[in-house]
């Protein structure tokens, strides 16, 4: 039998047995047409079954299955490190391979250590946000914040610093954000003064903060911090596993702020859903520290699966079906829709939609306490329309090819629930 992840064990209802997929739509062992709201966990960005990635799997396939990228390389990892440095606008010199976003994040983590270790440099803090997620390995969840996550896990965490996590339609400080001027980070920007030659480096998600609750803040913030990283040698590293490819309306969040951190970790739309892979891209002044002949300055961490051709082959089709297919302007569209559509609904369910909010390809709202985020989840399955709550936040994240008649859809069944349960 299958452990299903996030999943009681006892009790639990039958999982949907899916058969085939394309485009925004799964199809179950019934041929029942369902829409994925969520991107089967925000991965199918072109959506499901891209020919152009499909055929550049097999092609690869055919010809070489795997090797080991250790004292060997492929043509695909080779083409795909090229191609990743150009697509992020050359602010990064190396990339290194893994295969999900956790250990994309604890390459960056252990990387961003060791590049002052390897100098004599002793730093041994880490500074993270109270409402991030970085992933479930160890590493991941001792530089993410305290949620039913990682719970049973704290005692086997690495020490870190802990700050609020900024959020600006549910201000930590209380601030409106007309009147904002980044309090959040006062306490932050303190501790740093004080203690910056004890800390190697800084993480957080850039600009929205996925799975805690679609915590959105605005530019300024991830400003201010790569700012403060610059000026006192601290390390800044992004987790773009979600916002990556196009999540938040750029090519990368980082690129939306206009800031440039040392490290990013990049998963989920790499490969547009097809294939695991995941990548931990490293800017050259990181990488110098690590270049050298010296043993004992090399950076002992790989997985077996590390640069797979098949894998890389599905990330470099991804890459460029998203230039081909000019996904930014999907984006853009699909942005005006999700704002459009949450309009409507706010504007009629005031009291059950609490702080809605949009950015680029992401729609969330809060469910007021007295409805049960389960029981939405279930009846919008109901009407085949599949979503995710984290909490009481419900969230849209679809494929940026989504159809309007989908998103309609969507948006129409959630009136639906609602309106069911005002007439309760």
């Amino acid at each position: 039998m299958i452990w299903y992840p996030y999943t009681p064990q006892k009790g639990y209802k039958e999982p949907i047995l899916i058969k085939r997929a394309t485009r925004e739509f799964l199809y179950d062992e019934n041929d029942i047409e369902y829409i994925d709201a969520v991107s089967s966990w925000w991965i199918s960005i072109h959506g499901h079954n891209h020919p152009e990635i499909i055929k550049s799997v097999k092609q690869e396939i055919e010809k070489l299955d795997q090797v080991l990228l250790a004292g060997f390389t492929n043509t695909k990892a080779l083409e795909l490190a090229e191609k990743l440095i150009e697509f992020s606008e050359n602010n990064f010199h190396t990339v290194f391979y893994s295969d999900n976003g956790s250990c994309a994040v604890e390459i960056a983590i252990k990387i961003a250590y060791q590049s002052f270790y390897n100098k004599n440099i002793k730093k041994n803090i880490i500074i993270k946000f109270s409402e991030s997620y970085h992933g479930d390995t160890i590493g991941a969840m001792s530089v993410g914040g305290n949620s039913k996550f990682n719970l049973p896990f704290k005692d086997f965490f690495f020490p870190s610093k802990e700050f609020l996590s900024p959020d600006c339609y549910n201000c930590p400080v209380g601030k409106k954000k007309e009147r904002c001027k980044e309090e959040c980070l006062e306490k932050l920007e303190n501790y740093v003064i004080n203690n910056h030659s004890e800390i190697f480096a800084i993480i957080m998600e850039p600009l929205i903060q996925g799975a805690n609750g679609m915590k959105i803040y605005k530019k300024d913030v991830l400003k201010k911090i790569d700012s403060l990283c610059k000026k006192f040698d601290i390390i800044f590293i992004l987790d773009e596993v979600f916002t990556g490819f196009g999540r938040t309306g750029s090519k990368f969040a980082f690129m939306e702020a206009d800031v440039k951190p040392d490290i990013i970790a990049l998963a989920k739309g790499l490969s547009g859903g097809v294939l695991p892979i995941a990548a931990t891209l490293i800017n050259k002044k990181i990488y110098d520290n690590f270049f050298s002949e010296r043993i004992e300055d090399t950076f002992f961490h790989g997985h077996t699966m590390t640069g797979n051709p098949s894998a890389c082959s599905a990330a470099l089709a991804s890459i460029e079906v998203f230039e081909k297919e000019n996904r930014i302007e999907d984006i853009k569209i699909l942005e005006f829709y999700l704002k459009k559509y949450i309009k409507q609904l706010y504007e009629k369910y005031p009291n059950l939609i609490l702080s809605p909010r949009v950015l680029g390809a992401v729609c969330a709202f809060e469910l007021s306490d007295s409805f049960n985020p389960g029981e939405f989840k279930n009846h919008l399955l109901e009407k085949k329309i599949i979503i995710r709550p984290l909490g009481n936040t419900i969230y849209i994240a679809p494929p940026y090819i989504i159809s309007n008649d989908s998103l309609i859809k969507i948006f129409h069944s959630i009136d639906i629930v609602l309106n069911d349960f005002t007439l309760l």
